[in-house]
């Protein structure tokens, strides 16, 4: 364990895509979406405690959402929740948590993280991690980890990397947002591409740099901030920052721009868990290939997602392939093989029924 290292854990989505247990006021990563007992950011958390002091770990959310961190991760200072006043994506998140760790330590390694993927292989997570650090703390790079595809997904982002012998750590060739289903069975087939899992690792310094040279309006907001980070008068600089931020992620303003990008080859049981299909995927099943997380009977049923509050009963009969959910005031029926709907289904609950059930 490295006193060195650093984790962001970046908290503040809503995950739209997991409607109706997602809601703007609860999103998924402080549900316990996988019936562990455990909700998606604390699962995170656990995930690093070997790899660096708890007190080296921070965690950017909405503002809205400080009391449910609090309540989930009690361990945690004040100090290490940041608190946003707007979501303005992943680029202002990092830049923020960048600037302040600097001003801790300004040797840091930083490892990224989002707050609700799962990885079910955590030794080889371990190393992956390891071996990254290794090389953002010895040289100006920027590594992300790469997933090998096990299908032609099109919800993904992709990396093609240049294969050039054994070395785990590939020189990243292009990025390639969301590709069509014809694209992303050719970079299938390829061999040369992977998921871009949105994990990130680099030294402190390193990002900084690349801030002011791809994102400088990004890096002059945050740069005022100065003596403010990790004091009493870090609040106010922030709400001020945020207002003058534009929409933009970390990728596009980033990743995509820079030539010492590398990417880690990594087989460590990865889901970003962003829709009902993906967690249908990595779950346990009964002999009908159901998942089920409830108080259900079933009948006649099967290759279905149901999950339902506890506390109350639920009968289904003769269904196939549906996704059953039920959280607070909404209940959805929809075919799981359909569940791109589920946004359409959301922006007309918003439009038609009111904020009340997003």
């Amino acid at each position: 364990m490295n006193n060195d290292t650093f984790v962001v854990i970046m908290a503040g989505g809503i995950g739209s895509r997991f409607w109706p247990i997602s809601r703007t006021n609860f999103p998924k990563q402080f549900h316990d979406v996988l019936g562990t007992g455990e909700t998606m950011l604390q699962m995170t958390l656990k995930r690093f405690e070997d790899i660096c002091p708890t007190e080296n770990i921070f965690v950017v959310t909405n503002k809205d959402y400080e009391h449910l961190v609090k309540e989930q991760l009690p361990q945690l200072s004040d100090n290490q929740i940041l608190l946003e006043p707007v979501g303005r994506n992943t680029a202002p998140c990092i830049a923020y948590a960048s600037y302040k760790i600097a001003q801790i330590n300004p040797d840091a390694n930083l490892i990224v993280t989002p707050s609700d993927h799962v990885v079910l292989k955590q030794e080889a997570f371990n190393q992956v991690i390891c071996t990254a650090l290794d090389a953002a703390a010895s040289d100006n790079v920027l590594i992300t980890l790469g997933i090998t595809p096990s299908r032609p997904d099109t919800g993904y982002g992709y990396i093609q990397f240049i294969a050039d012998g054994d070395q785990p750590i590939k020189k990243v060739k292009t990025f390639t947002e969301k590709p069509n289903l014809e694209l992303a069975q050719m970079f299938l087939n390829s061999g040369d591409f992977v998921w871009n899992s949105g994990i990130f690792i680099w030294n402190v310094q390193s990002i900084l740099r690349a801030f002011r040279q791809h994102l400088p309006e990004v890096s002059e907001i945050f740069e005022e901030g100065g003596s403010k980070y990790n004091t009493a008068e870090e609040s106010n600089f922030i709400t001020k920052a945020y207002s003058h931020c534009r929409n933009i992620s970390i990728d596009y303003g980033i990743m995509e721009k820079v030539d010492n990008v590398y990417v880690v080859l990594s087989d460590i049981g990865w889901s970003d868990l962003g829709t009902w299909n993906s967690l249908y995927t990595i779950s346990n099943k009964d002999e009908s290939d159901n998942v089920v997380d409830g108080d259900v009977m079933l009948y006649d049923t099967k290759n279905c997602i149901i999950k339902t509050p506890k506390n109350r009963l639920v009968v289904l009969q003769g269904l196939e392939g549906f996704i059953v959910a039920e959280h607070d005031n909404v209940l959805m029926i929809c075919k799981l093989d359909e569940e791109q709907k589920v946004k359409e289904f959301t922006a007309d609950a918003k439009y038609k029924k009111g904020q009340n059930y997003i």
